[in-house]
């Protein structure tokens, strides 16, 4: 259990609204608070981010749950500009429970063939290179270059990473992909917005319930 609030301590907000119609954790505390600890209280029928292990064990099973709203944000982008997902190779780059597993599942869901690769994997290049659709999810700014990307491949950036100068970069090199790429979702403004519709949808359906 996570240890007693004090006047020092700063809990992540759970924001939820009146009569607990939905409910959702970001993800900024202080030492000692675990986001396991917080996200399990949720309700899975309010728990419109995905963030409670039940829900994500309820997605990689195929029942009914919420999925975090960023993974079904990528999935929803490709939905919206048609890209066939059946028997198609997706490469995706990250292997975190808000991203990259979620969106793994809900790609397999789609008949995609799906493969979960990471900042670790050996000879990352030749994993993405040959797939159809690469989703960036890693966190590590510029991580996919040119050599990540076969000519028009269908790219994803997930990634949200801040720079000196207080702008956003995602996980690709956008300027040496764009050159090669069918299609790339840019940063900032791509998958974000797609994020943020998603979760007042969700906020919708977890009041009805």
């Amino acid at each position: 259990m996570p240890p007693r609030a004090t006047s020092a301590t700063r809990w992540p907000r759970c924001a939820s609204t009146r009569a607990s119609t939905a409910s959702s954790c970001r993800r900024h505390w202080s030492d000692g608070a675990k986001l396991e600890d917080l996200a399990s209280a949720l309700a899975v029928e309010k728990d419109i981010d995905g963030a409670n292990p039940l829900s994500l064990g309820r997605l990689a099973a195929g029942l009914p749950a919420f999925a975090p709203a960023t993974a079904e944000a990528v999935v929803a982008i490709l939905d919206h500009h048609e890209i066939e997902l059946t028997g198609r190779h997706v490469a995706v780059v990250g292997r975190s429970t808000v991203v990259g597993k979620p969106t793994a599942h809900l790609l397999l869901d789609k008949n995609a063939t799906v493969t979960v690769c990471h900042s670790r994997t050996k000879d990352l290049a030749a994993i993405t290179s040959a797939a159809d659709v690469v989703v960036a999810a890693a966190g590590r700014a510029g991580l996919i270059t040119a050599e990540h990307v076969r000519p028009g491949a269908v790219v994803v950036d997930v990634g949200s990473n801040p720079t000196e100068d207080g702008g956003l970069v995602g996980d690709v090199d956008a300027s040496s992909v764009t050159e090669k790429a069918a299609a790339l979702t840019p940063v900032p403004g791509g998958v974000g917005p797609v994020t943020t519709a998603l979760l007042l949808q969700h906020t919708v359906h977890a009041a009805a319930r």
